[in-house]
């Protein structure tokens, strides 16, 4: 990470003209919009950028037990327990995977496009983020912003939904103020792409999610029961065996687009389910609690940041988040 961060340079140095004028006039839009309307923490972060010859920041490995969706945990300073682990080297990625899978778990390895140092150092852009579209570079910048302004240690189930939802919810945000919506679903200025488009792929998402969901309630059926750990192992790859049949089966019903046709080939493991988890509620918790407090999403951070990690060891935070609202007036309503 060091070594990227003393080949940043300030964003401006980046060629004044075309794409990449238009590239460093999003990020500071963005910005602008992040700090100043949400009201996350100011920093200097996603003010420099760096040239990377590859599309992805660092390897990241996932482990879970292939039994059951109990979770692997790393210990770090400051960011406490968490379920992943990065390398910027790939080679050091694929030899933690091979360690992990010779102890009998299920192991899921991924490229990540970026993540949040916390604030102990300005986080940068990084060239394949110039191709981009403006609704995903939003997303990614207000979600690790997010991750810069609340941080609790040893929760990061509530920190990667939290910085999820509002990530996704800030950028839709994002895109309705800079662009405007007509009623038939364009952009109003025509810059921001097709509105019905994202409409499509939300809808997708949304179906996806579903589809995980439902296999891994079916999943965990069959881990709850009292079966042998060999009758789960074989009912496991049954059931998603099964799942994968009928995803292909039913593709063109489920789905508008083909952004989901990767699932078929996918190795589907625990870990890989258990990641899904990790990033998008069960519940509707955060969607509900949004709602409620009017869906005022620099509200809703304003009351996430009184969250005091010292304050967290044994309490849940998400009681402490809805307690926070409901300490602000007007908050629900």
């Amino acid at each position: 990470m060091l070594g990227y961060l003393s080949r940043a340079v300030p964003l401006e140095e980046l060629d004044s003209t075309g794409d990449d004028r238009l590239f460093v006039q999003r990020v500071q839009d963005i910005r602008r919009f992040a700090m100043e309307d949400l009201g996350l923490s100011a920093s200097r972060n996603y003010t420099r950028y760096v040239a990377i010859d590859r599309d992805y920041l660092a390897a990241v490995v996932s482990a879970c037990a292939d039994d059951s969706f109990t979770r692997h945990q790393w210990w770090f300073p400051v960011l406490g327990a968490v379920p992943y682990k990065g390398f910027f080297n790939p080679e050091d990625a694929r030899g933690e995977r091979a360690r992990l899978e010779r102890k009998g778990l299920d192991v899921w390895l991924r490229g990540v496009d970026a993540f949040s140092t916390l604030g102990w150092f300005r986080d940068p852009l990084y060239s394949y983020m110039k191709d981009y579209s403006e609704r995903y570079l939003a997303e990614l910048i207000i979600h690790e912003l997010l991750h810069a302004t609340v941080w609790l240690t040893n929760q990061s189930q509530f920190n990667e939904e939290l910085a999820q939802f509002v990530g996704t919810e800030g950028a839709r945000l994002y895109m309705e103020k800079s662009h405007g919506i007509y009623a038939d679903g364009i952009y109003a200025d025509g810059a921001g792409g097709n509105a019905s488009d994202e409409a499509e792929a939300r809808s997708d998402r949304q179906t996806y999610q579903n589809f995980l969901r439902g296999l891994i309630a079916e999943l965990e059926q069959v881990y709850n029961s009292g079966i042998s750990r060999e009758e789960k192992l074989r009912r496991k790859e049954e059931i998603i065996g099964s799942a994968k049949t009928r995803f292909e089966e039913n593709y063109e019903q489920l789905f508008i687009t083909g952004n989901y046709r990767f699932f078929i080939d996918l190795p589907v493991n625990n870990a890989y389910l258990d990641l899904f988890r990790l990033y998008h509620e069960e519940d509707r918790f955060f969607l509900d609690l949004y709602e409620r407090s009017g869906s005022d999403l620099p509200r809703f951070i304003d009351a996430a940041k009184t969250l005091d990690t010292r304050k967290q060891r044994g309490r849940d935070p998400r009681a402490e988040l809805e307690r926070a609202m409901n300490t602000r007036p007007n908050l629900l309503m």
